[in-house]
């Protein structure tokens, strides 16, 4: 009898799934960067970055996972040409010194089977310091469309962007960016 349980016991450990870390990579078409900051204290000014990569390593059952993420800070867009040159050159974005920003992760924050936060270094101007996104409406399904296996969110953050060295213009343009990133993200 002993024997018997024994082999049950073995058999149900080899029979069970293994569980493993999926990878998504971020759909570019769907995920778009943009921000927000005060302008001159009477308006809130809005820009977005149009081209942005990165992946997400999911192991749901673990809790755990990592992120890397890359804006390409050429792809800024403010809603007009004078505005958006201004808005990239030196002393702001400086885009052709600084081509990218980073958000890179390897601590998640779980509430039961959901990403709620990630803590991380966000890397702008050549500066990287600690931040900390909050993610909303964390869902894995497959698309009702394509019907591939998907995970999404809501990313959002706020940095000073003067612990990046972007000091021109402060106060009259506000020293806290509110970040905004909806995130869709394929299984490989």
């Amino acid at each position: 009898m002993k024997k018997y349980f024994i082999a049950c016991v073995l058999s149900a450990l080899y029979a069970a799934p293994a569980f493993s870390a999926d990878t998504f990579i971020l759909d570019p078409e769907y995920t778009i960067p943009s921000f927000e900051v005060s302008h001159l204290g009477f308006t809130t000014q809005r820009g977005r970055f149009d081209k942005a990569e990165g992946k997400v390593v999911l192991d749901i059952p673990a809790k755990n996972g990592s992120v890397e993420f890359i804006v390409h800070t050429k792809s800024l867009d403010m809603g007009s040409k004078a505005w958006t040159v201004h808005v990239q050159s030196e002393g702001l974005f400086d885009v052709e010194k600084f081509p990218t920003m980073t958000f890179k992760s390897d601590h998640l924050i779980f509430e039961n089977d959901k990403v709620v936060a990630a803590e991380g270094q966000f890397t702008m101007l050549g500066i990287t310091n600690p931040l900390r996104i909050a993610v909303n409406r964390f869902s894995c399904a497959p698309n009702p469309v394509n019907k591939k296996y998907m995970c999404t969110g809501d990313i959002t953050a706020t940095v000073k962007r003067s612990e990046y060295g972007m000091v021109k213009y402060i106060p009259t343009v506000s020293d806290d960016i509110q970040i905004n990133v909806p995130v869709e993200s394929y299984r490989q």
